[in-house]
């Protein structure tokens, strides 16, 4: 039945990278294919329609080391069990070349129409290239070597494309931004497009994430130059409404519940208040925020194993939910022996459904995401409408300086871009350096870890996590191993159960205690294999000319 399922996969891709015959191109009551690109308003129409998260996809933070999923049906990117069948694969590849296709036509007939206003056919054709650009990065990060489709293609000729190397992939993307970033605006009035700026961020991020730093660097640099983004004063509401259209946004898809485009986040909110508590943030996460002294919690002297959540980096209490927390009309408490809540509207306790000995499935760790969820006991979890965001600010600093760091071109610009994300992370200005912990050191190693962990904490559930484990070449070290939840008992050590120690590439380590901690999953990776995505079964199954990665 597999094989049918994924022939029919197939079939819908090849339909998107043809030139006749598409019927994903364009709702059908609109005009042929043929006459339809023939005015601005048209054209328009066709460029809007690559705005959708689909075209714009991200990790998900659940194939890292940061969240893991309550599922009967596991984990396959965590189990080391996926497949050239595999979902996440298949649909990755069919929404990217979809993505492409679309970029395609538009771009085939951008002299089409004569009625133009000034710069909106620079803007549609920025737009475009932009598009296919991000998709073809997916595709050759993910994927290696994958077919280069520059315009549309007759069904034959999709039938025996070849696949092109990484390299000349990846070139066609930098020669797509390039051209992106000369022709989009800068900025827009009162909506949402994607600008010069967002070009530059993502020229940034993908040269950082193929190792080409100096291009990394000089992008980067580009947009900290033109001084049109900063980053927004609360980490917390940045994430809110009150952040949504700030200055640190660089490049984000809107959301609206006027209109229908919505989410739901009832996995990541308590039993108690109605959620699921699946959606669960990995107690390596907690260990991985530093103590206001800038030294992780083992070598702190403010660590206390008692109360692990004091003393830490605020973005730790910004980001999660921990025992003892008001959360969502409640006093949020998942320590078994608290059977009993407080319900703060009247101040009465309750049955407790957050707690192991009530619930049979509340969260595994304790603990619950906060990021991005409104503390509102009135809250429609079912339609949450912030806007989907694809890269900030903060990002182009963090990207900046790594590049650097790589580059062994340490200098004061580094360490500004990495302390003024630190500094905003205490709701403090650069400069006062006794409110933060300041870096100070210009050693490349010691740099390095400051800067990866800083990456983790500041971008946790925000889709980075994954593809950083693999460009650092540390999976082995991040996965096979036990992911573990709450200690097993009270008296060993709740909440955490202990301080773990941290390897050379700051990974906690549980050993010392491991044995009163529960286990809730097992992780593999097989650095042969796992590093590279399988290139979809079914689309051997229709040209035979495709070559499968290792070990698939």
């Amino acid at each position: 039945m597999k094989k049918y399922i994924n022939k029919l996969v197939v079939l819908v891709v090849i339909l998107a990278v043809v030139s006749c015959d598409n019927l994903d191109r364009f709702p059908l009551d609109n005009p042929s294919s043929k006459t339809f690109f023939s005015n601005q308003l048209e054209m328009e129409t066709a460029v809007n329609r690559l705005y959708t998260s689909i075209f714009f996809e991200k990790d998900n933070e659940r194939w890292g080391d940061n969240e893991w999923n309550r599922s009967l049906n596991g984990n396959t990117f965590l189990a080391g069990t996926n497949t050239s069948q595999t979902f996440d694969f298949s649909n990755g590849w069919s929404n990217s070349y979809t993505a492409v296709n679309r970029a395609n036509v538009i771009l085939e007939n951008i002299d089409n129409p004569k009625d133009y206003k000034a710069g909106v056919r620079n803007r549609i054709e920025g737009e475009a290239k932009f598009t296919r650009a991000y998709n073809y990065a997916l595709l050759a990060i993910r994927f290696k070597d994958v077919p280069l489709i520059t315009k549309t293609i007759s069904t034959d000729e999709a039938l025996n494309v070849v696949q092109s190397p990484q390299a000349e992939v990846l070139d066609f993307v930098f020669k797509d931004l390039d051209d992106a970033i000369g022709l989009l605006p800068e900025s827009y009035s009162g909506v949402q497009r994607i600008t010069k700026g967002a070009a530059l961020a993502l020229k940034a991020r993908i040269a950082l994430y193929t190792k080409r730093y100096a291009e990394a660097a000089a992008a980067a640099k580009q947009i900290m130059d033109a001084k049109k983004y900063a980053l927004y004063p609360s980490y917390r509401d940045l994430f809110l409404a009150a952040g949504q259209t700030s200055k640190e946004i660089v490049f984000s898809l809107p959301r609206s519940l006027t209109f229908a485009v919505t989410y739901n986040i009832q996995y990541d909110i308590s039993r108690l208040t109605g959620g699921y508590a699946s959606n669960i943030p990995m107690i390596s996460l907690v260990d991985s925020f530093e103590c206001t002294d800038g030294l992780t919690i083992d070598k702190s002297p403010l660590y206390n194993v008692a109360k692990p959540f004091d003393n830490r980096d605020p973005r730790l209490r910004a980001s999660l939910v921990v025992p003892g927390d008001p959360w969502l009309g409640y006093v949020y408490n998942s320590r078994p022996s608290a059977t009993q809540t407080i319900r703060l509207s009247d101040n009465k306790l309750i049955s407790n459904q957050d707690s192991p000995s009530v619930n049979t499935f509340p969260s595994y760790t304790g603990l619950l995401k906060k990021k991005g969820i409104p503390n509102d006991p009135a809250i429609n979890w079912k339609s949450q409408d912030l806007d989907y965001v694809l890269i900030r600010y903060a990002e182009v600093l963090l990207t900046y300086a790594e590049a650097k760091i790589e580059l062994n071109e340490i200098d004061q610009t580094v360490l500004d871009a990495i302390n003024a994300v630190r500094a905003r992370a205490y709701g403090v200005a650069i400069g006062n350096t006794s409110g933060y912990p300041a870096l100070t050191t210009t050693n490349q190693s010691e740099l390095r870890r400051y800067l990866r962990r800083e990456r983790r904490v500041e971008f946790c559930f925000e889709g980075l996590r994954y593809r950083d484990i693999l460009r650092w070449g540390i999976a082995n070290e991040v996965f096979n191993k036990s992911l573990y939840g709450y200690p097993k008992t009270e008296t060993a050590g709740w909440p955490i159960g202990g301080t773990p120690t941290f390897d050379a590439n700051d990974i906690p380590n549980y050993s010392a205690f491991a044995s009163n901690l529960n286990v809730i999953y097992t992780t593999f990776f097989d650095p042969e294999k796992h590093y590279l995505w399988a290139i979809p079964y079914g689309e051997f199954t229709i040209n035979n000319t495709l070559k499968q990665n290792p070990k698939y």
